[in-house]
């Protein structure tokens, strides 16, 4: 059987070179953007500011790298899923500990959970790479009430929230206490919509304000903040970076 294809991201990785500017470890898994593909939750919002299908548009090495991934997994029964993710993830944890890397791990830098098979098989596999610590966004409910269900001590999750699924984000986090990640068009806006739900204002990502870098020789902008990777609090994401 062919293995999945994990990816470095500079703004999410465990390992960055000497100078600063890349990441060493692929940490990161992606499936393709889009209804067509694994994205049944996306709103017209996030298609319309969407980093990773951008990317994929730019580089067709990495559209090919996740048709690959979703071309292995759209079909795959539990135990097939199963297999090819255990396999991605030992060796993530391979390359850790030969760098001497924290292990964390970021589900999905592109695409989401598509069919409830995929994120049964996700939850086996975090459960079972118990050292790593997990983190996802999603706009799928059921993949939001799923993972939140399983009792996974080692993942932080959030449902991923705009004006367009407000009514969603809100039974989500008053139902269950799932976290929120909001995306407005300004952090004045997304704050404004988290206090509708939350009754707080969230945390700003750092990175997307400008007052962290994306990647520098102290690391990635994830694995110095914190605030997603550990679950920390709800955060606010602006698409004009104002």
């Amino acid at each position: 059987m062919d293995t999945l294809l994990a990816s470095k991201d500079r703004k999410v990785t465990n390992a960055v070179n000497k100078s600063g500017k890349q990441a060493t470890i692929a940490n990161t898994f992606g499936l393709p953007a889009g209804m067509d593909y694994s994205c049944g939750g996306a709103t017209s919002v996030c298609e319309s500011v969407c980093y990773a299908g951008k990317l994929e548009v730019l580089f067709p090495s990495v559209k090919k790298n996740l048709l690959h991934n979703w071309e292995l997994l759209k079909d795959a029964d539990r135990p097939e899923a199963e297999y090819l993710l255990g396999n991605l993830l030992e060796k993530f944890e391979r390359d850790c500990e030969r760098r001497g890397a924290e292990k964390i791990f970021r589900i999905h830098w592109d695409g989401d959970f598509f069919n409830e098979t995929y994120l049964q098989a996700w939850i086996e596999i975090i459960r079972r790479h118990s050292t790593v610590i997990f983190w996802v966004y999603t706009r799928q409910a059921f993949a939001a009430v799923g993972l939140h269900k399983a009792f996974l001590p080692n993942l932080a999750i959030y449902f991923s929230a705009d004006e367009q699924n407000l009514p969603v984000a809100k039974m989500l986090r008053e139902t269950y206490g799932i976290r929120i990640a909001m995306l407005g068009k300004t952090f004045q806006e997304g704050q404004a919509r988290m206090r509708e739900i939350t009754g707080k204002p969230g945390g700003k990502c750092p990175e997307n304000l400008g007052v962290l870098p994306l990647i520098s020789t102290e690391g990635s902008a994830c694995a110095r903040c914190r605030l997603c990777v550990d679950g920390k609090a709800d955060i606010v994401f602006s698409s004009s970076k104002k």
